[in-house]
């Protein structure tokens, strides 16, 4: 396991546009979240200790934000050729299992990800009404090997100042995890 930090996109940033497969095959736009308050975009996985950690509380931050109206996408851009589970049928019981309200997408070219220079597992992102980027950073101060309670605070306290109509201050630490499992020759500029 290789542990990779976020990118920390430049603040501002415009979301990239998308349109992926859900793990079911259905197309899903970023368009279709367009009014929402707040966006929240998700790098993650289902093999990844670090995701792993965090499943459970991701599915309640997901199922709590929808009553707010902010819009959680997650999004899987691991070759599925060589971590098989992460293909589409795992996505599809990681969502039964954990119950994730959001969409979970596949993004098997990976351009996505490359689009938001996305590095690792989990990596999070949160737009605002315009989807000009507020916040890159992590879930929590938690991780698998260390007894940190999983709250997603920093997440959180980044979307509740969003949803309040301002934009987060402070520092914002780097989301950390395994990095993202590029397809052999399609890694990016950004990784290593």
């Amino acid at each position: 396991m290789v542990l990779t930090p976020s990118t920390m996109l430049d603040l501002g940033t415009r979301a990239p546009d998308f349109t992926l497969p859900d793990a079911y095959g259905n197309p899903v736009a970023l368009a279709e979240f367009a009014g929402a308050p707040a966006t929240v975009v998700v790098f993650m996985c289902n093999h990844c200790p670090y995701v792993k950690h965090l499943k459970t509380a991701l599915a309640e931050f997901g199922h709590e934000y929808a009553t707010r109206e902010v819009a959680v996408i997650g999004i899987n851009a691991n070759d599925a050729e060589t971590h098989p589970e992460d293909d589409r049928e795992a996505m599809v019981k990681d969502i039964a299992e954990f119950g994730y309200a959001f969409p979970y997408l596949l993004d098997a070219t990976q351009e996505v990800a490359k689009a938001y220079r996305a590095a690792c597992t989990p990596d999070f992102y949160v737009f605002d009404a315009e989807l000009k980027l507020v916040y890159r950073g992590q879930f929590d101060d938690s991780r698998p090997e260390s007894d940190a309670p999983v709250t997603g605070r920093d997440l959180r306290a980044a979307v509740d100042t969003v949803v309040a109509g301002q934009a987060p201050t402070g520092e914002q630490k780097p989301s950390i995890g395994c990095n993202i499992k590029w397809k052999p020759g399609n890694e990016p500029d950004y990784f290593g």
